[in-house]
């Protein structure tokens, strides 16, 4: 795949993720959620689109680690598109409670739960990839969302729709984008 088809699969990615994030803050119930946030990433897995978390577990050459630069810039676009959208339509949607909770985390913490995270998704897809059986998709997203484990492009969504644009934000993406990338790999070295 070119790096311009990369992109625009990044961004399309990134968007589904934030119609995830959408439902997730429409709903009061948090299994509903996490459950119906799950279409976002089953669409990712079928469409064929690029998300971060759903590549870097399975990234073993330096080139396909430079190709990550590319998803997540597409990603964190198509979530700014989906939360700027909605955010016309639905400003108040609740997410700001949201996204001061996971900045009261220490980095430590935010480190642990994005790696926890990254496993979860780590497994959705490769069991999926074995299985083409969609449950493998469905139960790690909403383990992560009820655990309250940290995926990175779900809050760069969750941090547009609340405005978090401060360098704390920024810098505990990063620590997020770390950790989901370090706790897919190590996962992706067990035996097969």
């Amino acid at each position: 795949m070119g790096m311009k088809q990369m992109f625009v699969k990044s961004i399309y990615a990134g968007f589904m993720i934030g119609l995830g994030g959408i439902v997730y803050l429409s709903v009061e119930d948090r299994v509903v959620g996490s459950l119906l946030f799950s279409f976002g990433l089953l669409t990712i897995v079928t469409q064929g689109f690029c998300l971060y978390t759903g590549k870097i577990g399975f990234v073993k050459e330096l080139k396909e680690l430079l190709h990550m630069a590319v998803i997540i810039a597409g990603n964190y676009i198509g979530t700014f598109l989906a939360a700027c959208s909605m955010k016309a339509v639905r400003p108040d949607m609740g997410s700001l409670g949201l996204v001061q909770k996971k900045l009261d985390n220490d980095v430590f913490d935010v480190f642990i739960l994005s790696a926890f995270c990254g496993v979860m998704m780590y497994l959705a897809i490769d069991n999926y990839n074995k299985s083409k059986n969609i449950l493998f998709i469905i139960a790690p997203v909403m383990i992560f969302i009820l655990s309250g484990f940290e995926h990175s492009v779900a809050n760069m969504f969750y941090f547009h729709f609340a405005g978090a644009y401060s360098f704390k934000a920024f810098g505990y993406l990063i620590v997020m984008l770390a950790g989901n990338g370090i706790g897919a790999k190590l996962f992706s070295l067990k035996p097969e």
